[in-house]
């Protein structure tokens, strides 16, 4: 690291944070996103101001100029007749099934509970039974409250209905057991006859998070408008607060999908946007360690997606509003099917990886070459840890111990690059002040010569340290996303996959936060103290004492980062810091003869410097501009 070195990191930072500013949207644009999102909700408002109207039926302003009527207040109470008629005028064919009492039926496995409402024949709650909220309350996904699934279309009379306002009957008959314990219920929404109905059939085995859904139409051909495509399936979810950090829940949460001919995508974490999307085979709504996903049986044509943050500012119940519009093809057959599932359940790699649909590129393990080391390295040797049924912070422990014996090469590479330079450093000061007054070119080039004729390549250093870089930051994204460590204790920390806190300032500290994690600070010592012991090591203590306080600053306004973050991140970190310190100490002491280092290099400098045609090349174009300035001057 010397001055220039810094000089650009800091540089890059500055341009990083001045882009994120750059790129923010203007008002403009955020304008015109608010609009395309009010245009997308437009449909299912207009459907629950209906709703509303019919539910004060009793209590109307207009005056419909049939059946009698007596005001007060302007207030309009309508004799039963009218009732009756402003009924028929909003559902039609499905006026009978807009009266009705809402129950719920409860379909049960050994991993969930999902509580299935008459009102919408929908899915009004599921509560995953293994686990607990950070306040270790019953783990709800979803509330009736605050979720939406309903089917839009238009009738014969091209009126627009919605079914989470008409009531569904359970079929009692249909109410299964079709093999083990497996449970199937059919949910159906009659047409003014038993002969024609819209049915949800919901199946659930066994231990599975996997819930199958079949949407069927039995003689609704007459009653569709016959211009009907489709149906559109309107699901929506807010997601509950459930984790202790709740802005890094919701930094996680957002809308993946699986377009058929392409890769798993996903709409930024960061922003709020509205997407239409080809031929999807699934959407999920994902939390940062639970989801929710639909799965077409072939495909869905071109939903819509939409998220939206800063639910209900003040309050400490939501996080996102997740949504998607799906079209359901509807070929005006008398027997009509579509097929799909639905999973509700944690983000675990193994579990989601099994229903093979790309359901675990949901977890987020970082892109390409750090997902690539998190799903073929990482996981695997943390799942066979796991299987001992150590505490976390062991597991931890051992993983650390794994890979450092795994980079062991790279490391000796790198402390060895060092340590020639170490034993350069006096001819290399020697250079310094034999030139500090002359072209810093001609410095260069003397500096160059020394490393060629000791056969020491000062990048060599550099390479194992960019090898290893991969795994460190692939590592920063399986911690913070690994739901093993989710309320898993170690030591002082109660859940490791959060932030531990020792002290409580109850205030915010600007950069820091409102409490103190001890593994952060842990971490931040040892970064300090194996940066100050490597110095000391390698005789650099003494270089650039105006830029030395950088390396020192580093960790420290990192600090203010790590506070906030997993604890078992900054566990490995630290873990990962003593152990490169003892590496580097035992390697010099013990390892790495210098007087043999010093003896072969010094070898090396009495063979003939041989040059690769690349070195020449570099070293001619050096002297054609060193002479072109000289010219200039």
């Amino acid at each position: 690291m010397d001055r220039n070195s810094v000089i650009g990191l800091v540089l890059i930072g500055a341009i990083l944070v001045g882009m994120m500013f750059w790129n923010k949207p203007s008002a403009e644009q955020q304008a015109k996103l608010k609009h395309l999102q009010d245009s997308v909700l437009q449909y299912d408002s207009a459907q629950k101001a209906k709703l509303a109207a019919a539910s004060k039926i009793n209590h109307t302003t207009n005056v419909l100029g049939k059946g009698g009527a007596t005001t007060s207040d302007s207030t309009v109470v309508l004799s039963d007749s009218a009732k009756a008629e402003l009924q028929k005028s909003i559902y039609g064919n499905f006026t009978d099934a807009s009266k009705g009492e809402n129950k719920t039926i409860t379909l049960e496995n050994e991993v969930m509970k999902v509580n299935i409402a008459s009102r919408g024949g929908r899915i009004a709650s599921v509560e995953l039974k293994k686990y607990k909220t950070f306040d270790k309350k019953p783990l709800i996904l979803f509330t009736a409250d605050s979720s939406t699934q309903s089917l839009g279309f238009k009738d014969n009379a091209n009126r627009d209905l919605l079914t989470d306002s008409l009531y569904f009957t359970p079929d009692v008959e249909g109410f299964t057991l079709t093999g083990k314990d497996t449970k199937s219920i059919a949910m159906r929404l009659y047409a003014g006859s038993k002969a024609s109905y819209i049915e949800y059939i919901y199946t659930l085995t066994g231990d599975e998070y996997m819930m199958g859904c079949k949407i069927n139409t039995v003689g609704m051909q007459d009653i569709i408008a016959k211009n009907t495509t489709d149906f559109k399936l309107n699901w929506q979810m807010k997601t509950p607060m459930q984790e202790q950090n709740h802005l890094t829940q919701q930094r996680a949460s957002t809308i993946w999908y699986k377009p058929v001919d392409d890769d798993v995508d996903n709409v930024s974490e960061g922003s709020d946007d509205t997407k239409t999307l080809a031929k999807t085979k699934w959407i999920g709504l994902k939390q940062q360690f639970f989801t929710a996903v639909i799965i077409a049986d072939n495909s869905f044509d071109k939903p819509t997606i939409t998220t939206e943050s800063n639910l209900e500012k003040g309050s400490a119940k939501y996080i996102k509003n997740l949504s998607a519009s799906i079209s359901i093809p509807y070929t005006h057959q008398k027997n009509d099917s579509f097929g799909m599932r639905f999973y509700f359940g944690p983000n675990h790699y193994n579990t989601l990886k099994k229903y093979d649909v790309d359901l675990e590129k949901q977890i987020a393990l970082g892109w390409k070459i750090f997902g690539w080391i998190n799903r073929f390295l990482v996981i695997p040797i943390f799942n066979f840890l796991d299987s001992f049924h150590l505490n976390y912070g062991i597991i931890i422990l051992i993983l650390t111990i794994i890979l450092k014996l795994l980079l062991l090469p790279i490391a000796y590479k790198t402390v060895l690059s060092s340590a020639k330079m170490k034993v350069l450093k006096p001819e290399i000061d020697e250079i310094n002040e034999k030139f500090k007054n002359e072209d810093a070119v001609k410095k260069q080039q003397a500096t160059m010569a020394l490393y060629k004729k000791a056969g020491v390549n000062p990048m060599a250093g550099c390479i194992p340290v960019l090898l290893q870089m991969p795994i460190l930051l692939a590592l920063f994204r399986f911690f913070p996303a690994s739901i093993e460590l989710r309320q898993q204790g170690f030591l002082w920390a109660t859940d490791l996959s959060s932030y531990d806190s020792v002290y409580n300032f109850g205030f915010a500290v600007p950069w820091y936060g409102d409490h103190v994690s001890l593994f952060a600070l842990l971490m931040t010592v040892s970064t300090l103290l194996y940066t100050w012991s490597n110095s000391q090591l390698m005789g650099t203590q003494n270089q650039m004492p105006g830029m030395k306080w950088m390396m020192y600053l580093m960790p420290i306004m990192f600090l203010g980062f790590m506070n906030s973050y997993s604890a078992g991140l900054s566990w490995y970190y630290f873990l990962a810091n003593m152990i490169t310190f003892g590496q580097t100490w035992v390697m010099q002491k013990y390892v790495i003869d210098h007087d043999k280092l010093h003896a072969k290099i010094q070898e090396n400098k009495k063979k003939p410097v041989t040059q690769s045609k690349f070195q020449a090349r570099l070293e001619q174009i050096t002297k054609e501009r060193q002479a072109q300035t000289g010219k200039k001057k």
